[in-house]
């Protein structure tokens, strides 16, 4: 079927130039994408499954609810409250299941890493360390491998434990966060169990009261945020090194038309980092060589992009809606894919070109696709199979086009620990300079965008969002596709510092950094987590993160990872604000959950379709918390002169200086 696009009026939610320009040409004019399936649909997206109060726990039904209406309850008797609670608990622990395995597997690697199996090894020291405090593990005299496998052995523990001791990485929280999770009874105790929990208590004729469902919800989602996610980042971090700033491309325009190009899609590093390993064997490139190509040009789509993008600067062809667009070049020999957000329609789009759709997972096989299992015992292996079948569609290549108008470079690598050094240097790291200019003015507040893309929506809508935001003043951090998105548009950059306001542009053109972070993959949100628990620590904002004037969205949220990362963070005390949510077919669980939180943990969901008033109330949120802190007036700018100097130095209250820390002059 040839789509007939004139100038790509059938997708004209796109603003991507790189994509609008692959879709123009000739060679695209059969390839169907979801944009042009979301017009072909001809209809709206079901009010019932919209607003949450579809029912389908049971066969008695399919139920639709309809609040108030005492003849559209469910059969067994479900209000609009029940239902709409369970199916919102039930997303909860869909997205935190899909961490939860992600994490498990990465656990299962780091073991075999120390254990000498693998052709990784341990990176980073000082986190290794750092980690072996948290769980209790001996360090002194010990071999850096012995260390890292008791620690994965403890790790690997916390996702079937079946006691009732929270899971170990929780404590890394503020102790009054601790206490209220205690208080609450929302501590995860196993990461699986919880998962398990919430699908038991949304079974029919289970948990009928929706207070005690989100319970349950919270408990899930902060096990996923605290727990696996957490877990995964470190682990990975340890095992292939912490990421550092590095500059690197975002773009359709990083395929090379002279090497083989290869495309990683999905989330799980242990398969990208193998490839980058045999992409570089002399024997892959001399098999390169031989078919008439230059080389292997390896590049990233969606997280596992993210992941080698933040440790190693390979380049990122495409995030979630343009993974067809990158088929449609027709200069991709294979494109490699393992675990989450890989739509099916890729391997129909690739029958239209000499591409290869290599799964490479036992859980996700695709009707179309070849699948060559990952070993994890012997990656290179793996690996070598896998670029061989890339290497031999080579010279199979026909008609394609890469894009070159809009190639912007990106600065990455902003883990927790990066910020801490380039904040204060080696010996002197410290987010102390960070929450000085929060509490002086210079930056409003910390703002995260997070997660998918959607066809829903048009494709700047994080742009809108981020623009408003560092206009303010305000500090954003990104993850996952929503930082792919910014990458693209240029505002991953030092450079773009030129689009903030006075006071955050001061801050980053002092230290070089860009207004907008790119801390890493989807699962790299607990970054985040451990970032707002040391802004605490640091002091002068409050004792719990509930406290900090910090907001987070994922706006183009299409995942249910999403969901659970929202209610994590929602759980710990941020506010989050997404574009629409399926809460409001209930009008009282609709209440509870943007209200009735923030009594709870203060940290509530919010909904604004709009994205430039959905900044604005993150905006609002934030100057709410500078109002409570007491630091919503202007400072005066103080130099300290010798004797202001040696008082701090004899440990003289901050207070008694008229400021909660010492202002840069």
């Amino acid at each position: 079927m040839a789509i007939s696009r004139n100038g790509c009026e059938s997708c004209t939610e796109i603003t991507c130039t790189s994509t609008k320009s692959v879709l123009s040409q000739d060679l695209a004019k059969n390839v169907i994408t979801a944009y042009d399936r979301v017009r072909m649909r001809g209809m709206s997206a079901c009010l019932f499954g919209s607003t949450g109060t579809c029912c389908r726990n049971c066969n008695m039904g399919p139920c639709q609810i309809i609040d108030g209406v005492d003849e559209m309850i469910g059969i067994c008797g479900a209000t609009a409250d029940t239902v709409v609670a369970r199916n919102f608990a039930r997303t909860i622990a869909g997205g935190s299941a899909a961490h939860t395995d992600h994490a498990r597997e990465m656990v299962k690697g780091f073991i075999a890493t120390a254990k000498g199996e693998t052709p990784h090894e341990i990176k980073d020291v000082n986190k290794l360390m750092m980690l072996a405090e948290v769980f209790g593990v001996a360090t002194e005299g010990r071999d850096k491998n012995d260390i890292a496998l008791e620690i994965g052995q403890l790790a690997l523990a916390d996702f079937g434990k079946q006691d009732d001791k929270p899971v170990t990485m929780l404590k890394r929280a503020p102790k009054k966060r601790q206490e209220l999770w205690k208080r609450l009874g929302v501590e995860p105790r196993g990461i699986d169990r919880e998962v398990v929990e919430i699908m038991h208590r949304t079974h029919m004729g289970v948990d009928q009261e929706y207070h005690n469902i989100m319970l349950q919800g919270a408990r899930c989602a902060l096990g996923d945020g605290w727990g696996s996610s957490m877990l995964s980042t470190e682990l990975t971090d340890i095992m292939f090194g912490t990421p550092v700033p590095r500059r690197a491309i975002v773009d359709l325009g990083v395929l090379k038309p002279d090497e083989v190009n290869v495309t990683v899609h999905g989330h799980e590093p242990l398969l990208a980092e193998a490839l980058c390993l045999a992409a570089q064997d002399e024997e892959m490139l001399a098999l390169a060589r031989k078919v008439g190509a230059k080389g292997i040009n390896l590049a990233g789509v969606c997280c596992t992009g993210n992941e080698i993008l933040m440790r190693r600067g390979i380049p990122v062809a495409a995030g979630f809606v343009q993974q067809e667009m990158a088929l449609a070049t027709g200069a991709i020999e294979a494109m490699v894919v393992d675990v989450q957000c890989i739509m099916q329609s890729v391997a129909e789009v690739a029958k239209s070109f000499h591409t290869d759709v290599i799964t490479t997972n036992y859980r996700a096989k695709m009707p179309g696709a070849v699948h060559i299992q990952f070993n994890e015992e012997d990656p290179m292996g793996s690996a070598k199979e896998i670029l061989r079948k890339a290497i031999g569609n080579f010279k199979k290549r026909g008609d394609f086009y890469i894009p070159q108008e809009s190639k912007l470079d990106v600065v990455v690598g902003f883990s927790h620990e990066t910020i801490n050094y380039m904040l204060g240097g080696r010996f002197r790291a410290s987010y102390r300079p960070l929450n000085d200019n929060i509490i002086n003015g210079r930056i409003r507040g910390v703002a995260a965008i997070v997660g998918c893309d959607n066809y829903k929506y048009a494709d700047n809508n994080h742009e809108i969002i981020a623009r408003e935001l560092i206009k303010n003043d305000v500090l954003v951090l990104a993850t996952g596709c929503a930082a792919t998105a910014l990458g693209r548009v240029g505002l991953v950059r030092p450079e773009a510092a030129e689009f903030a306001g006075p006071g955050l542009r001061e801050v980053c053109e002092t230290v070089g950094m860009p207004p907008i972070l790119h801390c890493g993959s989807c699962v790299d949100n607990s970054r985040l987590l451990i970032a707002a628990t040391e802004m605490v620590r640091e002091g002068g904002l409050g004792d719990d993160i509930s406290d900090l004037p910090m907001a987070g969205t994922a706006p183009l949220w299409m995942s249910e990872k999403a969901v659970a990362i929202g209610q994590y963070f929602v759980s710990s005390g941020a506010y989050v604000i997404f574009q629409n949510l399926p809460l409001t077919g209930s009008k009282n669980f609709h209440k509870f959950m943007t209200g009735g939180m923030d009594e709870m943990y203060g940290g509530r969901w919010d909904i604004e379709e709009d994205p430039l008033k959905l900044a604005q109330k993150m905006i609002a949120r934030i100057d709410l918390k500078r109002k409570e802190l007491g630091i919503d007036k202007k400072r005066e700018r103080v130099l300290f002169d010798m004797e202001m100097r040696r008082d701090l130095g004899t440990g003289a209250p901050l207070k008694d200086i008229g400021c909660h820390g010492p202002t840069p002059a």
